[in-house]
């Protein structure tokens, strides 16, 4: 299997985390800024999960999953500035992120067959794309997606700064509900994926006591570093 690196293609900037650290946020913003498209990994997973709840699959029933999955026609743009997730003709930019799905996402994402087959998803949708590099986040980008990717983050932060941020996000949502919500994410898929420790030539970003655009701009110091002809010709500031 063909990992994502730097050999042909868009250059490949994979950044890692848990859920709340603002990887989606923060990818979308650097890809804008350097001219790169934006890869939201965990999209497919969600998107999975939203079309076995509508059919009522039980997602923690892996047989099943795999049964859904074999009519999973999904589509998603790489453009962070209109950026949207389809399933067949469906548009489910939104539905994906409704609790329901945010719920039994990690019932699907556990499913070992279905990481191998979305991560082949991954590889092509970026080897396809025209522009000259892709940012591409998720939970395992920087370990099992795009191991050989010449620049690669773990953008992390404190645990209850991370449920602060996710809970100003889901408006409407109590904010002790999301911080339970986002624990019980993070250990349930912490039995998939080692999202908190950096493997090693992964740099690590912590945005703890940085705010959004102290973030983006630490992203972007470590593309330039490891990078420099490839970014400094994007940056419109």
């Amino acid at each position: 299997m063909t990992d994502l690196s730097a050999s042909s293609g868009p250059l490949v900037v994979a950044i890692d985390g848990p859920a709340g650290s603002g990887k989606s946020s923060v990818s979308k913003q650097v890809a804008r800024l350097l001219g790169f498209g934006f890869l939201d990994t965990g999209a497919a997973y969600r998107a999975l999960a939203w079309l076995a709840l509508e059919r009522g699959v039980d997602t923690s029933d892996s047989t099943a999953v795999l049964d859904v999955m074999g009519d999973f026609d999904y589509s998603i743009s790489l453009d962070a500035d209109e950026f949207w997730v389809r399933v067949g003709a469906t548009d489910v930019t939104r539905a994906i992120r409704e609790p329901r799905v945010s719920e039994a996402v990690s019932g699907v994402a556990r499913v070992p067959a279905v990481r191998q087959s979305v991560n082949a998803l991954f590889r092509a949708l970026v080897a396809a794309s025209d522009r000259p590099g892709v940012v591409v986040e998720g939970r395992d980008i920087t370990t099992v997606v795009a191991p050989d990717a010449p620049v690669r983050i773990l953008l992390t932060a404190a645990p209850d700064v991370r449920a602060a941020r996710r809970s100003a996000e889901l408006t409407g949502q109590d904010a002790a509900a999301v911080a339970t919500a986002l624990h019980q994410r993070d250990a349930a898929d912490s039995t998939v994926v080692d999202f908190l420790t950096a493997a090693p030539g992964v740099e690590v970003v912590d945005s703890t006591d940085l705010d959004f655009d102290q973030t983006v701009d630490a992203v972007i110091g470590v593309i330039r570093t490891k990078v420099p002809a490839q970014t400094g010709a994007h940056d419109g500031s």
